[in-house]
């Protein structure tokens, strides 16, 4: 006579939901692409650290990056803005909410490039937002031109060599006022989770930059299915791409160890895990860091700077208690009476 077995309790975080209540649509992404794997850190992430879904406010630009908004947490709210501008539209969400959750997804291009002015301004008011940074050095939609974070030197799989310094989001997010500055690699799951629960019990601009592959190297010289073969033996009837399917890179190393990771195009990067003895509050010390693993070519991963102290944007406002969006036309629209006192003053 069988048995009928009961099915094991779904694991649930403190507010009671399964970690299905935070992914999203499914990804359209390449496969093996850098970009999958931040999704899963950070569902992963809101789910431990217990983030009530409803409360979270998705904010993105253009590019590849910027779909990724659309893979986790299905119950928040989510903008696609248009290309480099998500700041702006950031700033005015969390005003009119401060009490959302507000994180940020971008790229190198939409961040460094085109976006470059309005990251700048986003950084030094200080906005409590997770600014995630998916940096793969290359324009993943428009077939792998160099984004401004490609390191001088670097090469294409075209042969093209990049002749122009790099921009370390880093860096300039350091110089210019965020108060939590960290760098991870999509392939290392367990820390690039822990700095994003550290930016969520952060109240401040949380700047996250995250080495992502790119796994679209297909298009390079020689090969018998690149345009240029095809443009030499064949009637053009059209401009087709081939992405091949690549698995994703993991990595596993210590703190204050340097690892080489492998890349799917045959490059490599040096990723340096920062240790103990760096002390994240010392803004000085975490820039002159950056700059010697810059010339030493090694990427620097983990807590890199915070200051829990600086108040945030909102907090300098004075911003009533009740969410802006929510104050009813009588508290928001000065009187007949009060009109005239204002007008009085500047007579």
């Amino acid at each position: 006579m069988a048995t009928t077995g009961t099915m094991p309790p779904k694991a649930v975080n403190r507010l009671g939901f399964t970690m299905a209540d935070y992914r999203g649509q499914e990804s359209t992404l390449c496969a093996g692409c850098g970009h999958d794997a931040i999704t899963s850190q950070i569902i992963k992430a809101f789910w431990e650290y217990g983030v009530e879904p409803h409360r979270v406010a998705k904010m993105s630009g253009i590019g590849c990056s910027s779909k990724t908004t659309a893979y986790f947490v299905n119950q928040g709210h989510g903008f696609n803005a248009v290309h480099g501008r998500m700041p702006a539209i950031a700033t005015g969400a969390m005003l009119a909410n401060q009490h959302l959750i507000g994180i940020g997804v971008s790229g190198d291009g939409d961040t460094a490039s085109i976006g470059l002015g309005q990251f700048c301004h986003l950084l030094r008011r200080n906005l409590p937002i997770i600014y995630v940074i998916e940096n793969n050095g290359v324009y993943g939609l428009t077939k792998g031109q160099f984004s401004a974070t490609a390191d001088l030197g670097s090469k294409l799989k075209t042969g093209v060599v990049n002749d122009l310094p790099s921009i370390d989001c880093c860096q300039l997010a350091i110089e210019l006022g965020a108060t939590y500055v960290a760098r991870s690699f999509a392939g290392d799951p367990k820390q690039l989770v822990t700095l994003l629960k550290g930016a969520l019990a952060h109240r401040g601009t949380c700047v996250i930059d995250v080495v992502s592959p790119c796994v679209t190297f297909n298009n390079h010289e020689g090969s018998t299915k690149s345009y240029a073969f095809a443009k030499e033996h064949e009637e053009l009837l059209n401009e087709v791409g081939f992405v091949p399917f690549f698995n994703s890179i993991h990595v596993d190393y210590d703190e204050g160890t340097t690892i080489q990771v492998d890349m799917h195009d045959g490059s490599h990067i040096y990723l340096r895990k920062l240790d103990r003895e760096h002390n994240p509050l010392d803004r000085v010390g975490a820039m002159t860091l950056l700059e010697k693993t810059k010339d030493s070519g090694e990427l620097l991963t983990g807590l890199i700077y915070i200051d829990p102290v600086k108040k945030d944007f909102l907090s300098l406002l004075n911003l009533v208690d009740a969410p802006l969006a929510t104050l009813s036309m009588e508290k928001t629209r000065p009187s007949r009476q009060s009109l005239k006192e204002i007008m009085s003053e500047l007579m």
